[in-house]
């Protein structure tokens, strides 16, 4: 059975967003207004985050792509009272949108706030309707939203190899943010085999998870640049 992960090498990302910008497109992420923007309600399945490093004058920031790390001890589905989010045999965390009742107790138990709230309904106005993504349904106000690492693309992905008549093979399955990096950063595929490059980055010495203290495991792991987090 795979165990799909992915990892992130900070040594090459340059925070250029093309993953941000893919994964709203694939996933048919409605844009929000600038003034809810201001009240928190952005709502990005994946998103740059800030992490600081050092004092003044010597400050900086690291900049990290950050999903949903799909942890295999998540806090999420411990806390949702109908059963709307679940971890399935391949690791990935789900979002069952239409269980939703949109209480946000998940919200509030993932410590890595890659959850958003669907506050209004979405709009797509114009010729923007045209560009929506046929796998993907357009939540309804009110529901919980997270990545799925593309899940549909892994279905696509099975049923054109059951139709070859062959197993699914490395590559077959991306998920949008992997596919477009320019810059080759982003690691995806089976963490369970050892010989998939994703296997391998996995087990470099530069490898950290974020608060792995907590005890969630994420399957999204990064690549330290530099000394940070005990890399080389």
């Amino acid at each position: 059975m795979p165990r799909w992960g992915m990892v992130i090498d900070l040594a090459k990302c340059t925070a250029c967003q093309a993953c941000v910008v893919a994964c709203q497109s694939e996933n048919n992420v409605p844009c929000v207004e600038p003034s809810e923007a201001a009240r928190g309600r952005i709502l990005a399945w994946l998103s740059i985050l800030a992490e600081p490093e050092g004092e003044y004058p010597a400050f900086r920031l690291r900049l990290l792509p950050v999903p949903c790390v799909h942890c295999d001890e998540p806090p999420c589905i411990r806390v949702c009272p109908v059963g709307a989010t679940d971890i399935n045999a391949e690791g990935t965390v789900r979002q069952t949108f239409a269980r939703c009742i949109g209480c946000r107790y998940c919200t509030n138990a993932c410590p890595y706030t890659r959850r958003g709230f669907n506050w209004y309904r979405p709009e797509f106005p114009g010729d923007l309707n045209q560009a929506l993504n046929p796998d993907v349904s357009v939540r309804p106000k009110g529901v919980v939203e997270k990545c799925t690492l593309c899940h549909h693309r892994l279905q696509r992905a099975k049923e054109i190899a059951r139709a070859e008549n062959r197993p699914l093979a490395e590559g077959d399955y991306l998920p949008a943010c992997v596919e477009v990096c320019p810059a080759g950063a982003m690691y995806f595929g089976d963490l369970a085999d050892e010989t998939s490059a994703v296997s391998r980055q996995a087990r470099s010495p530069r490898a950290f998870r974020l608060l792995e203290e907590l005890g969630t495991k994420p399957k999204v792991i990064y690549l330290a640049k530099g000394e940070w987090h005990g890399g080389e």
